[in-house]
Parts: structure tokens; sequence; C-alpha cells
């Protein structure tokens, strides 16, 4: 909570970078009745070119770094699972965000818009749920070494990973199905660059006390539950290793699941600071900078964050960003 009151002077002062929006915006005349009309980013023309540059390469690196971790042995199963959801789900949301701030067609369908949402909401809750089972993975590796290869087995791996995207998808199916029950006023205008719940329904016409139930229910549910597992997992490994005599043991061992307790950091900080506060404290403008951090910088990142530990990683980051450069047109 205090990290995230923190950002708030700096959160004000980008915002303004960003856009000057009007409190409302005029629908696009060409614009078909059952489509949304998304604001993105910025309406100023001046910031379009940079930011669209700015994204793309951000894009690029996000591509070419998820897919070297991707391409790893199986001992990086949990770790390249991670990789392709930050790929998949950032690949929800950003090309679409590119589209945008390269031309005026700044329009998405209604069948469109509910598509990108439910994946959206879907690999989310995949990415928290893999976060836990690789807490657990950690903690069976620090706390108990000799029995780590038969109780982490490949089919409980794959069993884990089955069960995060079977949570997921479903959870998000039976909150989309509920969003499509509700009826859109018109001008359609989503004040966001990307069809995410809180901005999508604020131009309900119809009553969304069902939604907000649901949406409550399993955002808490799933957050609690996996907090719950990853802060417990972190908790008995801080136990054995504060346990360790030797000094070189503790050192590996906190170099160990480092990089995961950051990504977990991030992304729970994101997430919690856009969701889980009061409603007379919601902010669609400083909520789309939050946002572009956890769809566009976040999966950019976490690849460069466990890289810096792990030499072989580091490697293969190396590789598949040496390519990516090569393949890069010359301009």
């Amino acid at each position: 909570m205090t990290s995230g009151l923190t950002l708030l002077p700096w959160l004000s002062r980008v915002q303004l970078m960003f856009y000057d929006l009007p409190e409302r915006v005029a629908p696009v005349n060409h614009t078909d009745m059952h489509d949304f009309i998304l604001v993105g980013l910025t309406i100023r023309l001046d910031l379009q070119v940079p930011l669209f540059l700015a994204f793309l390469a951000m894009y690029t690196v996000m591509l070419s770094g998820n897919f070297g971790i991707t391409l790893q042995t199986p001992m990086y199963f949990f770790l390249s699972n991670l990789s392709f959801l930050d790929l998949c789900y950032s690949s929800v949301v950003t090309p679409k965000m590119l589209l945008s701030l390269s031309s005026e067609r700044n329009t998405i369908s209604f069948a469109g818009c509910f598509v990108q949402l439910y994946f959206y909401v879907a690999l989310v809750t995949v990415e928290c749920y893999l976060l836990a089972a690789m807490a657990y993975d950690r903690y069976l590796a620090i706390c108990s070494p000799l029995c780590y290869p038969a109780a982490m087995s490949q089919e409980l791996c794959t069993a884990l990973l089955a069960g995060s995207y079977a949570v997921g998808f479903v959870s998000s199916l039976v909150l989309t199905v509920a969003g499509l029950r509700v009826s859109f006023c018109s001008p359609k205008v989503i004040d966001h660059f990307f069809c995410d719940g809180p901005p999508l329904f604020k131009l309900a016409c119809s009553d969304t006390y069902l939604n907000q139930v649901l949406t409550l229910a399993f955002a808490g549910f799933h957050g609690v539950t996996t907090i719950s597992v990853i802060l417990i997992s972190y908790g008995r490994i801080l136990s054995t290793i504060l346990r360790m005599g030797s000094v070189l043991g503790k050192r590996k061992a906190f170099g160990t699941c480092s990089s995961h307790m950051v990504v977990v950091a991030i992304f729970y900080g994101s997430l919690l600071f856009m969701y889980l506060r009061p409603s007379s404290s919601y902010s669609l403008r400083r909520d789309k900078i939050v946002s572009v951090f956890y769809t566009v910088v976040t999966p950019m990142l976490n690849p460069f964050i466990y890289s810096l530990r792990n030499q072989e990683v580091k490697r293969a980051v190396k590789r598949a960003v040496g390519r990516m450069t090569v393949s890069l047109p010359k301009w």
C-alpha cells in the first residue's frame, strides 16, 4: 500500500504527457452501432508517433526475450510457461494499441471487445496461479532438496499447469458470459486502450450488479488463494534459510528465489493498485498508465529479471535478442 501511494505524484505527472482528454469524446461517424470506440493512450497527434515507436520497441524486446526462455530445457518448465503467458497476454492487448497509434482505426467490434476481454482475464488469472505454483516449487527445492526430484515430478508439474489454465479460462468464461447480458449506451466510447472490465462497464445502460459481484468474488478467491500459497511458501523458505549455518548456503538460497520474488512483487503490485481500491479513488487516466506497465512493461522485464541470476537463461535471452535484431529491417 505504501509503495502504491508513493507512485501517485509520479503517475499524476506522467499522465499529463500521455493525454489531455475531454470529459466526453464524440463518436466517429463511420462507426457501426455495434462497435466500440477505444480512446487509446492519447488523442494528441504529436505524441502518437513517439509512443508508437516506443511501444513497438518494447513489444519487440518482449517477444524476443520471452521466445528465448520458452526454448529452454525441461528444468525450466514453469519459467518457460510463464514466458509463454507473458507473450500471449501482452499480444492480446499490444498489437491493437499499436494499430490505434499508427492509424485512425480506433474502433473494435462488440465481439472483438469481448474476445479481448475474455483472453486478457483468462491469461492474467492463469499467471496468478502459475506464480503460486512456482513459489511452491521453490519451497520444495529449498526446504526439501532431497525429496524435490520425486515430489516435483513431471506429472505434478503438468497437473499444476493444467489446473491453472482450467481455473483461468473457466472463470473468465463465466465473467464474459455475464458481461454479454449487459446493454451499452451510445456513444460507446471506452476511455482506455483495450477492453478492460471497469471502463467497459461504465458504459452500461442496464444493471451491472451481478457483474460486480462475480468480479469481486472471482478476484477475491483467486487473489486470496494464490497470495496465500506464495506467502506461506516464502514464509517457510525464509524460516529454512535463517536456520542455515552457512553464509554461502543462505546466499545461494536467496539467489534461487529472488528473481521470482521480484516478478511476484511487480505483477501483484500492479494488479492490486488497479483493482483493489475504493471506487471513489478510480482514475481512468492514471489507470491507463498502470495498465501499460503490467501489459507491456512487465512482460518485457520478466526475462531479464530471471536472467540476472541465471547464466543459462541470460545466454538464451541474448541469443534470442541477437536473432531478432538481425532480422529487423534496416531503416
